[in-house]
């Protein structure tokens, strides 16, 4: 008779212990995490993540990733290394950045530096 009270106990304590567990933080829905170069500049606003050679125009809705760019980098055009979260959406083929294929809209800006890594380039 102890045996099931000692295995239901063990039950709920693991089941406590597997609730209490930190759950990760939750991301915007569709976005996700990208790493790769940015410009910006007069003419172009394009990110060309680290293992992809293709580009896109970006659309900053975080409001920091021109802002810490300009912080960063006084020259205009000159590639930096980011982290990024956000998402791809197809580019209007009118208007602004319509040379690019897809825009990525950034909603988080993770980090920025002169640093790029070996094999980002």
């Amino acid at each position: 008779m102890k045996l099931p009270l000692f295995y239901l106990l063990m039950s709920l304590l693991v089941i406590g212990l597997y609730s209490c567990k930190s759950k990760p933080e939750k991301k915007s829905e569709g976005a996700v995490t990208y790493k790769g170069l940015y410009s910006f500049g007069p003419d172009v606003k394009s990110f060309k993540g680290c293992n992809n050679a293709h580009e896109f125009w970006v659309a900053d809705s975080s409001a920091q990733l021109e802002l810490q760019y300009s912080k960063l980098n006084g020259k205009p055009d000159e590639a930096v290394y980011v982290e990024v979260q956000g998402k791809k959406v197809k580019t209007v083929k009118d208007g602004i950045g319509s040379d690019y294929d897809s825009t990525l809209i950034v909603t988080k800006l993770i980090k920025i530096t002169k640093d790029i890594p070996a094999g980002c380039n």
